[in-house]
């Protein structure tokens, strides 16, 4: 993991760390709306949160040789998007109230607001946020997501939808307005895909769907923004150790730990390293237009 001296990050509903931060300041976007489940339980749509976060630099050398970055997650109040927002956080960036303490506790400052990723108005007004706080944008971390499983012979149109305008439509609405910004000097988007974009899955054509769509969607992204020094990747994590994961009952567990080659499930802060060195390594600043999966050798 590389740290850096500064860092301001917005962050919706995911957590991030860009390094040590002695003092970062916040601003997070947050909204929840219940919305009905496959199987007719009230389930939470993710919250849209956003933080601006900013760290002193150690001297004042440092401070005219780095700028410290701005970054935008969504999806960050649990799973990858919390380890992502707490990995940024340290390096200078927090997110969701836990989250928030937690990056308060490296020395950092958060704010709240309500918005849906979904809807361009939120979007729009969480840029805003971030540009009136701190002038710029320079990282995308787009990880907001829900699932709406269900076979497809029982698939409403609604959770179709559903899935779609947060999962796809989201993600491009947030890229749209944040690109604009970018394009005045450069930036990193780092889209969260999934496996199932990839290979499918049973029961989650409208996710898979969504996924599959995001990896075309970063592709092209890449290649239209490249000369605008803008990078674009995607990150496409399999099996995620999370509190779904834990309420599995052991038959499935085992069944699903069979098809990972390195037998186990991957840990948030796994996923969060790889998005971390995307975000704010050197080294990665001649990627763009890839897709990682990170998933223990499942898709091979």
């Amino acid at each position: 993991m590389v740290a850096v001296a500064g860092s301001n990050v917005v962050s919706l509903n995911s957590a991030v760390k860009f390094g040590d931060c002695n003092s970062c300041r916040f601003v997070q976007i947050r909204q929840c709306s219940p919305v009905s489940g496959g199987t007719g339980s009230i389930r939470t749509r993710p919250c849209v949160r956003a933080q601006v976060a900013t760290v002193e630099q150690a001297s004042p050398e440092s401070a005219q040789k780095l700028e410290a970055p701005v970054a935008i997650i969504t999806g960050a109040s649990r799973g990858i998007g919390k380890a992502v927002a707490l990995a940024l956080g340290k390096a200078g960036c927090k997110e969701a109230e836990d989250v928030s303490k937690e990056i308060e506790s490296y020395g950092s400052q958060a704010l709240t607001f309500g918005g849906d990723v979904s809807k361009e108005a939120d979007v729009d007004a969480m840029i805003k946020t971030a540009v009136d706080t701190w002038g710029t944008v320079d990282i995308l971390i787009n990880n907001a997501r829900i699932t709406r499983d269900t076979l497809l012979m029982r698939m409403k149109k609604s959770l179709w939808q559903e899935v779609i305008d947060l999962n796809l439509t989201g993600l491009f609405l947030c890229t749209q307005a944040a690109a604009k910004i970018m394009m005045k000097k450069k930036g990193k988007i780092i889209n969260i895909a999934s496996v199932v974009g990839l290979v499918g899955n049973v029961g989650q054509a409208n996710y898979s769907a969504a996924k599959a769509g995001v990896i075309g969607f970063t592709k092209t992204v890449a290649k239209e923004y490249a000369s605008r020094n803008i990078n674009v990747n995607a990150v496409a994590p399999g099996f995620i150790a999370s509190d779904m994961t834990a309420k599995l009952g052991e038959d499935i567990e085992k069944k699903i730990l069979e098809t990972i080659p390195l037998g186990r499930y991957g840990q948030p802060e796994e996923a969060a390293g790889l998005v971390e060195f995307l975000a704010l390594n050197p080294a990665s600043s001649y990627i763009t237009e890839q897709v990682f999966t990170i998933d223990g050798g499942m898709v091979m």
